[in-house]
């Protein structure tokens, strides 16, 4: 087993910049062995030191490609992976957006022991004893649609009391959830007590309705947020995705109405989508996605590039994001 996280059993603060692992897993496209690891190395020595990933990204691929990286790694980065899926090795994959996936069948199971067994197949694959962070994958009424009540019983009365045991016994530093929704989150959070939620595309230049709760929610009761797909799926940088989908035609007007008042002020609408989040005091990090060395040195310097004032001034006159959004300063 690779280096693990130290005695220290919080969760220490998570950098401003991770990076999404689910392209090391083949979404949308194939991407080869090395050049996985080219590009977490690229992360590394961009000063990346947090990276999110999970069984269901490739079938297990997106794992054991970061586990490749992990083994020569001379610093162990933050990590976070999830629960909720299992894997049925060898069996016909079906349909899931993965191109050329480990041959295994995902499918969901939030039951207690499955939750370990799962937690002990992905800690093999990345070749660490812990992880830093692990969340309950996809609940939610979004993904399971009228069965959504039966799984979450299953995930409230299997899948979290795992989570805490696994928490208890120092196989995680922090608990919580991975989804895409903001109904979940509250619907969980009414009930028990969580340590992160990451909440893929809700909360972006595109999206702001968590103001409304969850955002001030979590800050009162101190849950951090990671922001994933910070690009909404790629749209906000210029990739033909929205949302997991295609992009319609409503997004596509927005996107570039975002961009021609970004241009004015000259800024990538990129640099705006990766930093406009991160003014929200509940929200740690965004984690977005790369398949290569030139994207996560993009990503970098999205992050860093000026923004003046005037350019959050002038998309909140033209309704484009919320009055009541915080900003960066």
């Amino acid at each position: 087993m690779n280096q693990d996280f130290t005695n220290e059993l919080s969760l220490p603060p998570l950098p401003p910049l991770g990076m999404g692992c689910a392209a090391l897993g083949n979404l949308y496209a194939p991407m080869g062995d090395d050049a996985a690891l080219a590009c977490l190395r690229a992360a590394a020595a961009g000063g990346i030191g947090f990276f999110d990933t999970a069984p269901y990204y490739g079938h297990g691929l997106s794992e054991s490609r970061l586990g490749r990286f992990l083994a020569e790694a001379p610093v162990r980065p933050l990590l976070s992976t999830k629960v909720g899926r299992s894997l049925a090795h060898g069996e016909p994959p079906g349909e899931t957006g993965f191109v050329d996936a480990a041959p295994a069948r995902p499918y969901f199971d939030y039951s207690g022991p499955a939750v370990e067994r799962q937690l002990a197949e992905s800690l093999e694959r990345l070749g660490v004893a812990a992880v830093d962070v692990l969340l309950v994958h996809d609940l939610g009424a979004l993904t399971h649609g009228d069965d959504h009540p039966r799984q979450l019983r299953i995930a409230l009365d299997g899948a979290f009391p795992a989570l805490d045991a696994l928490k208890a016994a120092g196989r995680t530093r922090a608990i919580g959830l991975g989804v895409n929704e903001v109904a979940i989150c509250l619907e969980v959070l009414a009930r028990i007590d969580l340590d992160v939620i990451l909440l893929a595309g809700r909360y972006t230049l595109l999206e702001q309705a968590p103001l409304d709760d969850l955002l001030p929610l979590c800050a009162a009761r101190g849950v951090k947020i990671i922001i994933g797909g910070p690009f909404n799926s790629g749209v906000l940088a210029g990739n033909p995705h929205y949302d997991y989908g295609a992009v319609p035609p409503a997004i596509a007007a927005r996107v570039q109405a975002l961009g021609a008042i970004c241009a004015r002020h000259n800024v990538p609408l990129p640099a705006a989508a990766l930093q406009f989040p991160l003014a929200h005091p509940a929200v740690a990090s965004v984690i977005p996605g790369a398949r290569s060395a030139a994207e996560i040195s993009a990503n970098i310097a999205y992050l860093a590039h000026p923004i003046p004032a005037a350019l959050w001034a002038e998309l909140k006159a033209a309704g484009l994001i919320r009055a009541d959004a915080p900003v960066p300063a």
